[in-house]
């Protein structure tokens, strides 16, 4: 008997995920997971020749926006997986990949599954951002034998979405402050888009203080470029979940971490306020998200509000 879910998945790539497990092994079961922006992620249960089971983890790029990036992003990812191997990095084990859906239906990857779950809410926030720091500064400390291509910047000046009530001080000085050609810095190993809802915890249900990262995926952006736009980019996905003071604080625990940011406030300026002016045209889209992952108070406007709050913080000198 089939299982109606596995009679989901395109004929194409259920023979091509066979073809990669051990002999005897076939999929008994396919879980859709959510939370996910540009793909569908589902956790498939393989049974095994002996009758246990264990999981994997199927990426796939189905839709005609994001097909057309999907053999770089899937490149990218493949390559981070297999360059992360045996660093102590917890990142999923690559098992194949086939980038432009030569054999699947849709350009897709195929992992290992590691145990976690992503935590959005604000109850233990305060032990979460020093692991997330400790763990973002180890990422940083790779040194791959293949750099992966050098970062992309993912806003313009002439892009940027000023939120209803913005400062627009704050605003226009931040803006022409990216106009500016970038400071030179030391290339690191980036995550490129390292973030809550892309670390996976285990937090004990009596103890939200003991939670431990036990996973850190999606690493479709993998970049070489400054540790300062990895950090600023967490910075400020905690800023808009928990509040901007959260956000200055990530900056700090990152250095107490062992972490290396830029030498001048100058230039650490810089790439601070790229990811707030980057976030400004995504805030619809990342609202709808998080509010669809638990936190419903996360409207367009709260999220607009902390934004030009963090923004402004930044501007004052805080971070």
């Amino acid at each position: 008997m089939t299982h109606p879910e596995i009679a989901d998945l395109p004929a194409s790539t259920l023979a091509w995920v066979h073809r990669q497990l051990d002999v005897g092994e076939r999929v008994a079961g396919i879980e859709v997971l959510h939370g996910g922006m540009t793909a569908e992620m589902r956790r498939l249960t393989i049974g095994t020749r002996h009758g246990g089971t264990r999981h994997l983890v199927l990426r796939s790029f189905t839709t005609p926006s994001s097909a057309a990036h999907a053999e770089d992003w899937l490149g990218r990812e493949a390559g981070a997986l297999a360059a992360l191997t045996g660093t102590g990095i917890p990142a999923p084990e690559l098992v194949a990949a086939d980038p432009t859906a030569v054999h699947c239906a849709y350009p897709s990857l195929l992992m290992t599954h590691l145990a976690g779950r992503t935590v959005l809410a604000d109850e233990g926030v305060p032990a979460r951002v020093p692991l997330l720091a400790s763990q973002l500064a180890a990422i940083h400390a790779v040194r791959p034998a293949d750099r992966p291509r050098g970062y992309v910047a993912l806003t313009t000046a002439d892009s940027v979405v000023v939120p209803p009530g913005g400062d627009p001080a704050a605003w226009g000085a931040a803006i022409e402050l990216i106009r500016r050609p970038p400071p030179r810095y030391e290339g690191r190993f980036l995550h490129r888009d390292f973030q809550p809802g892309n670390v996976l915890f285990d937090v004990p249900p009596a103890s939200p203080a003991g939670a431990r990262i036990t996973a850190v995926v999606d690493w479709a952006a993998t970049s070489w470029g400054p540790a300062d736009l990895d950090v600023a980019h967490c910075a400020t996905n905690l800023a808009l979940l928990h509040g901007p003071t959260w956000g200055l604080r990530f900056l700090a625990a990152y250095e107490a971490a062992g972490g290396m940011l830029a030498a001048s406030a100058p230039e650490r300026r810089y790439w601070q306020v790229r990811e707030p002016l980057a976030f400004s045209e995504e805030v619809p889209e990342v609202s709808l998200l998080w509010r669809q992952q638990g936190r419903p108070e996360l409207t367009e406007q709260a999220v607009s509000t902390r934004l030009d709050a963090y923004l402004t913080a930044l501007l004052d000198g805080l971070g």
